[in-house]
């Protein structure tokens, strides 16, 4: 059985997807783009601060479901240039700083809105 997961405290689905859905003590959250969840615009800022309001966008959806940082086992991190690699990557390890998930990075030609970076998230209890 599974679970929708939806709070306010994230940006709303910009499409026919759910912000996050748990099954079988497994959470997959949608990925996850610089929007602000109180304006619902994208941040035009440089990538630390897209990444970093990313993960925050993560971590309210995390808690929502009852979840933590640590709880997260696998990231898929999408981004519009790979030039914006070493900042993302710095910006993101703050949020891991120990026992990081496993993860993959891709550069790609293009994101919705416009955004520099996406990252979807899977987190295990």
């Amino acid at each position: 059985m599974k679970s929708i997961i939806h709070t306010d405290d994230a940006p709303k689905a910009i499409g026919p997807y759910s912000q996050a859905v748990e099954a079988g003590g497994t959470l997959y959250i949608s990925g996850q783009i610089p929007i602000d969840p109180k304006t619902s615009e994208l941040s035009t800022a440089d990538i630390k601060s897209q990444t970093k309001l990313v993960m925050d966008n993560i971590g309210a959806i995390l808690h929502a479901a009852g979840y933590d940082y640590k709880d997260v086992v696998k990231t898929t991190c999408l981004l519009a240039d790979i030039s914006d690699f070493a900042a993302m990557n710095e910006v993101y390890a703050g949020y891991f700083p120990t026992n990081p998930p496993a993860r993959s990075a891709f550069a790609v030609k293009d994101l919705p809105k416009g955004a520099r970076i996406e990252i979807e998230t899977i987190a295990v209890k």
